[in-house]
């Protein structure tokens, strides 16, 4: 039970975010902050996270060479599934309210992702190791907070009507506990080091869209260039504070 407690507890760190946001609601550049931080974490998440885990686990089974094949392949897909999402999303030329809502979802649904595979990660490491466990779910709490920013930032900014805000902020804040619970009825995931590989490959695809498409193009559109490098490198450095917990 401790370890489903731990998934749960790291997914309610998003809700600190929120909370951040709410407390200085209608700032503009605060909002723009945060969505420049969250771009610093989401790409240190990739770099610094994603990629060598999902390399390692890919290189237990294949070469070297199909392992750097099956990663790039299958964060391909992750890109093209968020893309082929767009058709579901309010498009972007509705206005600016519209863009922004567009961020936040689409931000959503890889961040739901890719905290269910953090969830599974947090159970594993609990069964292991209580105090390890512990450490984990704090480290990956700490870097659920600007991912709750820049999500609820976007909701908040575009207007988006409270039933949908809470959906969506309550989907991410469950999704690590899903993840637990998944491991929790089936462990025998944690064996198969490949689907493990593959689901953290599609994860970074998606994010990779992301920041692109989504984070990088909304700061490109704001003036404030100090601003916007000082957001991008304290979210690095926060996500790398909370990865060396």
């Amino acid at each position: 039970m401790n370890a489903l407690l731990f998934t749960l507890i790291a997914g309610l760190f998003t809700l600190i975010g929120v909370l951040i946001v709410k407390i200085v609601k209608n700032n503009d550049k605060f909002v723009d902050f945060s969505i420049n931080m969250a771009l610093g974490v989401i790409g240190a998440l990739i770099v610094i996270e994603l990629l060598p885990e999902a390399f390692e686990l890919l290189q237990e089974s294949y070469r070297t060479f199909i392992t750097i094949v099956m990663i790039i392949g299958f964060s391909v897909l992750g890109f093209l599934i968020v893309m082929a999402l767009e058709n579901f999303i309010p498009n972007h030329g509705e206005g600016h309210d519209k863009e922004l809502f567009h961020l936040g979802l689409v931000s959503s649904i890889a961040i739901i992702f890719h905290n269910i595979i953090e969830g599974m990660a947090i159970y594993a490491t609990t069964i292991g190791s209580f105090s390890t466990g512990m450490l984990m779910s704090i480290g990956v709490g700490l870097h659920n907070i600007p991912m709750g920013m820049v999500v609820m930032s976007s909701l908040d900014k575009a207007r988006t009507n409270l039933l949908k805000t809470s959906t969506i902020i309550a989907t991410i804040s469950l999704s690590t506990f899903v993840g637990g619970l998944i491991m929790y009825f089936n462990n025998g995931i944690l064996n198969n080091d490949t689907l493990l590989g593959i689901i953290l490959s599609i994860t970074q695809g998606m994010l990779v869209y992301i920041v692109i498409f989504e984070l990088w193009s909304h700061i490109h559109c704001c003036n404030h260039q100090k601003t916007n490098i000082l957001g991008i490198i304290l979210g690095i450095l926060i996500f790398i504070i909370s990865h060396l917990l």
